[in-house]
């Protein structure tokens, strides 16, 4: 005799059945672009080892079937944020994962038997953490978040010589300001990094994520971890992107209405139209992280010709002007993210970066994984 599913189970699994198939937008995520990336990106900062940041569920795009394709693409070593994502990565791979969040009382035992490393950020942790298992230390080198001191790492390093504190696997600093090379900081990170290189002389090093790489080798040191880039947005700011696009971004146009001129569109009437205008309807609103900073700043792409945003972000709709854009009719597609319009082209439209875009596409959206790595 069959067993049911209890009844908020049954209610997910027909919720996840009617995203699937009913969706009216499409996230098309593209893992052989993925792989080309990693690709590129490890012969950019070859020989050092090429590690993958796929935390906040590998950027929003789906942990599995990114980890899958990065594992497949040759990368051994994973960073997430927290014990939870850690915990659900180490059901997809057995691959090495260090958790950047570091450890607590609470959860210090669950990293033990996953087998996760901790980067440790604070004496604290390292004492709490000691003889445990394998982890990384961080060192604030000057962006002020997480991290030992120079102070701190320095008395570490006399306990590890006389064998109170085992060695990490893993040195990392995090640069404030890789992504403009012109920024006094990144040389001053740098030296302070390569100051301590006497200390922990066996540990490998890491400095560097996506925009540190194209700073040149002397950032790379024995490991590189990429994350935005991985997902085809641009680490070179104010340059040509050199990645390959991953994402594709559709939704359907819902309806297509006549606007005559002095007649508004959306929430607030904050659009009036100057003269007799078409306007579609489109099922995207800030509920699947098409932020209200887009309202009257952003396009979307329709038969391969811009349409502006007309009016309001709605939490499952927005407008747009059609006028001038023949044959558009309800069901077809609107182009938000992709050929024409990049990630990083929509977030500079929001005021915001790329990262921010990609870890708030929500689940509403059909997720499409194309050219997966068998």
């Amino acid at each position: 005799m069959a067993v049911l599913p209890d009844l908020p189970t049954m209610i997910a699994i027909t919720m996840e059945t009617a995203l699937t198939k009913n969706s009216l937008s499409e996230l098309s995520i593209n893992l052989e672009a993925l792989a080309a990336n990693y690709h590129f990106l490890a012969e950019q900062s070859a020989p050092s080892e090429c590690a993958a940041v796929v935390k906040a569920n590998a950027y929003g795009l789906g942990l599995r079937p990114v980890v899958r394709t990065l594992e497949k693409a040759g990368c051994k070593t994973f960073f997430v944020a927290t014990l939870d994502e850690g915990l659900t990565l180490r059901t997809i791979t057995a691959k090495t994962i260090y958790v950047f969040a570091g450890v607590t009382e609470e959860n210090n035992v669950a990293f033990a038997e996953a087998s996760l490393r901790p980067v440790l950020n604070s004496i604290p942790q390292v004492k709490l953490w000691n003889s445990r298992g394998p982890s990384a230390l961080h060192l604030d080198t000057g962006m002020n978040r997480l991290g030992l001191s120079k102070k701190d790492f320095l008395k570490l390093s006399t306990c590890i010589s006389n064998g109170t504190v085992i060695e990490p696997t893993l040195i990392l600093s995090h640069l404030a300001c890789a992504d403009e090379p012109a920024h006094d900081l990144n040389v001053q990170q740098l030296k302070k990094f390569q100051a301590l290189r006497p200390t922990f002389q066996s540990s490998p090093r890491s400095l560097s994520a996506s925009s540190g790489i194209f700073l040149g080798p002397s950032y790379h040191f024995d490991m590189v971890r990429p994350g935005y880039a991985l997902y085809g947005g641009n680490p070179t700011k104010n340059q040509p992107n050199p990645m390959s696009p991953v994402i594709n971004l559709k939704a359907r146009i819902m309806q297509c209405r006549e606007v005559a001129r002095g007649e508004t569109v959306g929430y607030g009437a904050t659009f009036r139209s100057d003269k007799r205008r078409q306007i579609a309807t489109i099922a995207i609103g800030y509920a699947d992280g098409y932020s209200r900073a887009l309202a009257e700043t952003a396009h979307v792409s329709i038969k391969g010709m811009l349409a502006p945003v007309a009016g309001r972000i709605s939490m499952d709709l927005i407008s747009v002007d059609i006028t001038g854009i023949e044959g558009v009719k309800p069901g077809d597609w609107a182009e938000i993210i992709g050929s024409t319009i990049s990630v990083d082209d929509l977030a500079k439209c929001a005021g915001t970066i790329g990262y921010e875009l990609l870890t708030t596409l929500g689940p509403r959206h059909k997720r499409i994984y194309i050219g997966a790595i068998k």
